[in-house]
Parts: structure tokens; C-alpha cells; sequence
């Protein structure tokens, strides 16, 4: 099995959610008009959520105009299969993740025939929409009252755009008596925080881990980085010291080269002329770099007040001071530099010694497998004591709205066990008992010998709660974050304390306006 399949859906979320604000308004309109237009009752309805439909309508009146910048977003085709009189109608939406490939829509369809087929008195029906039309579709749905019952694959991000909407699913896992000692306890926590109770269940999982390219920490006489977790480090002179980001930024310098050959420890090292990085943490969002560090959130426990915690805030120095005074990272314009990084993430072009990330990037290693075969997996380091890595995971949600939330878990139950959408979705199981044959399947892509047991002890160091954890106005915070991040990446010789404030004040009266 691979993680292949995964990749273009990663690197086009990302994308997505740049456009999303420009089409947002007609995506608001014409789906209004969809559901205007629908005839008949449907059988799945939550309750009408105010902030979702009020922005929706709102902002559609302020912006008419926004209705000419592209065209109205088609639905996804729905499964082939009719409900017969008497069938309880559960609907599966899709894609607020993975999952709006043409190859998966039909895998997606033929599973929810598949269920059809052996579950008499049921109809589940596949809906929804790409990526970059879903969450807006789904706020309009639910705001009329005519949500699904169903929504997925989704991760801890796109589930908590819809904070409060989700069915706590305790009371049928005990009615069900389902077994969720299956799954690593640190995974099942994942989903029971933010006071909705037990809203998933575990089902795909992305560890993170330290990729490190083996033949340049050779070349540099350096020991390599640990693959035990809460582990130390043997550096140069065989003193042993923790496995920290302190530590991290001393390998690091050693490992970034210029054009010369001279690394960044070295008296007439030329920043300007850099031809290996010693490292790129993980930078698509800046509270998952501040995870690297801690968990944490921006919410306070009143629900309402920004706060910044002090590990996230020591992250982002430690990333703005690598990428304009250690020089050990690559500057934004340098990262996002095609040439430079031409698969997402400039590990993959060999020029980079450590990358943190996630184990759905093994797309773009599978990809050069053929030539870059020197890289490994090693535990990310520890910050005061404490070891922390950045967690993605994809499930299945139940809204709370379900008319028929018995035959909706029993639908949950199919989606979650199938190994078709598995295997489609490119996740590593939740499951513990299948996670080395899945991760030893993955070897067979390789020619070098890869340590994976460091991505499956890695789930246990997982960030709970976790860094895409709901914050009031949801999509307006982490639009205001990216700015910011992006500012940071492309900007040398800020007072980072008061760029900090700045996000924090700006973020805190957003929060007070009530905005989405």
C-alpha cells in the first residue's frame, strides 16, 4: 500500500484554501439555490446553526457582484442505487478532506452501493462537493436545516469549522458495544476534547516524524539524529545531550552549506549563496509549528479569549530566527521557488538535511525513489523536557441533526471498517493491531532499509489538544494567522513580539465581532 494517492489532494487543500475566499460568495449563492429548489422533505436535518447561515446570507447581500468571479460549484455525482418506500434515507457527504478525485468518487460510490446492497431497509446515498466548494456548501446545508447525516473523510481542521455541530458518539458506542481499545488511547483522546464529548472515532492516521537525509549528516561527521523518542544526541566532541530544538539548531547549523562549501558555523559563510539547508520544519500553518513544540490553542478555557502560549510563541522565534539570522531555513519566496521545490516540501529535492513532517508526504520520496535513496526517519525533538509531534487524522462524523443517528452509526461503522476507502484514502490504520503490516507494506517502495516503527511510536507523543482545535471564527482566524505566517516567511528584521501582539489583538477583535 501507498501514501501516493495522497499527494495531489495534500498539495491541493493547500492551494484551495487560498482560492476559497475569492469563489466563497458564489458558492453561498448557488447552493441556496440548490436547496430552494429541492423537492421534497429530506430525511436528515440538524439544527439550524446561526453564525453558518447568517454569514452565508450576509455576506452574499454585501458582495452581489462576487457572483460573476467563477462559475457555480457542481455537485458530485451521487451513487447509482435507489431507495425503495420504506428505506431510512442516510445521507454521506463528502469532501471536506480527501476524497473529490474522480477515481475516488467512484470508489466512494460503489462502497455506498456496496452497503446498499447488504443492508435491506437502509438507502445511503453519496453526496458533496470538491474541496474548495465543500465547507461553505455544507455551512449553507446546515444553516437551512437540511444537512446530512454523515460527513467524511474530514481531519481536526475542517471538523472544527463546524464546532457544536458534531453528535457526541458515546452513548452508541455503548450501545453498540463498540471496541475502541483497538485504537491507540492518545487517538481516541484526539477526538474527545472542546467539552462536544466523543465526536469520532479513530480511522486514518498521519504521524509525524524527523526525515533526515543520511549521507549529509556522513559527510559533515555527524552522528545521525535518534530514532528513539525522548531520546539524546551524540554530538561531535561524544558529549550526549537531549534531543531538543536547541540541539536541533546546532546540527543544523553544521549542515547548512554554502556555495563554497563552508557551513554556517564558519567564519566567510555567504548566506546569499546557500546550497544545502540543515533544516524545513513543517510550515503550512503556524500552530502546527508551534505543536512541534506543545500542544496548545489559542482559546482560553472561557472559550473567548485569545491567548498565545509560550511554547508556540518560542517556536516561531526559533523558525523566524533559522530562516533570517541562522539561515538554516529557506526563506517563503525560496520555499515556494518551483525549481527549488518543485514537489511541495524542499526535502524531496535532496537539498535539505531534516524535514519535519507528516507520513502522508512519503508521496513525494515515493516519487524519487529510484535516486534518493539516503533518507530515514528519526523522533522529532523535545522542547523543556517535553517530546511533542504536530498529528493529522481523517474520519467520519455523525451530525447531531441525524434524524436517524441509530442507523447513521451503523452506517459509520461500514465507512470506518472498509479497506477499499482505506486503501483509497492512503491513511495509516487507527487500528494498532494493523499498523505494521500496513507500515511494512509501505517498504516494498523503497530500496533502502526505513526505520517505521519511529512513525508508529510517534502516535503516542501526538499533540492533544490538538493544533487544529476550534477557535470562535474559525475560517476569519486562520486566514488572519496565514497572513501573518506568510509576512514572517517573506520579511527579515521584524520585532516578532510585536508582530505576535498585533495577531493576538487583531485575532482577539475578530473573536468579539462574532465573525466565521
Amino acid at each position: 500500500m501507498s501514501l501516493r494517492s495522497l499527494a495531489p489532494a495534500r498539495r491541493s487543500r493547500r492551494n484551495a484554501r487560498m482560492q476559497r475566499s475569492i469563489g466563497r460568495i458564489v458558492v453561498l449563492i448557488s447552493v441556496l439555490a440548490l436547496l430552494v429548489g429541492a423537492c421534497g422533505p429530506s430525511s436528515a436535518s440538524t439544527a439550524p446553526s446561526a453564525p453558518a447561515s447568517q454569514a452565508a446570507v450576509a455576506s452574499a447581500e454585501a458582495s452581489p457582484e462576487a457572483s460573476l468571479a467563477s462559475a457555480p460549484p457542481t455537485p458530485l455525482p451521487n451513487n447509482a442505487s435507489q431507495a425503495k418506500p420504506g428505506d431510512v434515507e442516510i445521507r454521506w457527504y463528502c469532501c471536506l478532506g480527501t476524497g473529490d478525485a474522480p477515481t475516488q468518487v467512484k470508489t466512494e460510490q460503489e462502497v455506498a452501493d456496496a452497503f446498499n446492497a447488504a443492508n435491506p431497509g437502509i438507502h445511503l446515498t453519496f453526496e458533496g462537493f470538491v474541496y474548495a466548494a465543500a465547507r461553505d456548501a455544507l455551512s449553507v446545508q446546515i444553516g437551512s436545516g437540511n444537512g446530512p447525516d454523515i460527513v467524511g473523510p474530514l481531519g481536526i481542521g475542517g471538523a472544527n469549522a463546524f464546532h457544536g455541530q458534531w453528535l457526541d458518539l458515546q452513548p452508541l458506542i455503548d450501545k453498540n458495544k463498540f471496541d475502541m481499545s483497538q485504537f491507540p488511547k492518545s487517538t481516541v483522546n484526539l477526538y474527545n476534547v472542546g467539552g462536544e464529548g466523543q465526536v469520532g472515532i479513530p480511522y486514518a492516521v498521519y504521524p509525524s516524524v524527523l526525515f533526515y537525509k543520511t549521507s549529509l549528516f556522513k559527510e559533515a561527521g555527524l552522528a545521525e539524529p535518534p530514532h528513539q523518542w525522548n531520546s539524546t544526541y551524540t554530538m561531535p566532541d561524544g558529549s550526549k545531550v537531549p534531543w531538543d530544538w536547541a540541539t536541533v539548531r546546532k546540527v543544523a547549523l553544521l549542515l547548512t552549506v554554502d556555495k563554497n562549501g563552508k557551513d554556517a558555523t564558519e567564519s566567510g559563510f555567504d548566506p546569499e549563496n546557500i546550497v544545502q539547508w540543515g533544516i524545513e520544519p513543517q510550515r503550512d500553518d503556524m500552530r502546527q509549528t508551534g505543536a512541534y513544540w506543545k500542544a496548545g490553542a489559542f482559546a482560553a478555557t472561557d472559550g473567548k479569549t485569545v491567548q498565545i502560549p509560550d511554547a508556540w510563541a518560542a517556536a516561531w522565534h526559533w523558525f523566524y530566527d533559522g530562516i533570517w539570522k541562522d539561515h538554516i531555513s529557506t526563506t517563503g519566496p525560496q520555499f515556494l521557488n518551483t525549481d527549488f521545490n518543485p514537489g511541495g516540501y524542499p526535502f524531496f529535492t535532496g537539498k535539505v538535511a531534516m524535514s519535519t513532517n507528516y507520513l502522508w508526504s512519503l508521496y513525494g520520496l515515493k516519487d524519487a525513489a529510484d535516486t534518493f535513496t539516503d533518507w530515514n526517519m528519526a523522533a522529532t525533538p523535545s522542547y523543556k523536557g517535553q517530546t511533542t509531534a504536530a498529528f493529522n487524522a481523517d474520519t467520519f462524523r455523525i451530525l447531531k441533526g441525524s434524524k436517524h443517528p441509530d442507523e447513521a452509526f451503523k452506517v459509520l461503522t461500514f465507512l470506518l471498517a472498509n479497506q477499499d476507502l482505506l486503501k483509497l484514502y492512503g491513511g495509516m490504520p487507527a487500528v494498532e493491531s494493523k499498523q505494521d503490516a500496513f507500515l511494512q507494506g509501505l517498504q516494498a517502495d523503497y530500496k533502502q532499509k526505513i526505520d517505521w516503527n519511529v512513525a508508529k511510536q510517534g502516535i503516542a507523543f501526538a499533540d492533544v489538544p490538538n493544533f487544529e482545535s476550534f477557535t470562535p471564527a474559525y475560517n476569519q482566524t486562520f486566514e488572519l494567522i496565514q497572513t501573518f505566517y506568510t509576512k514572517w516567511q517573506a520579511t527579515a528584521g521584524l520585532d516578532l513580539d510585536k508582530e505576535i501582539a498585533d495577531m493576538k489583538s487583531q485575532m482577539q477583535a475578530i473573536w468579539d465581532k462574532g465573525g466565521n
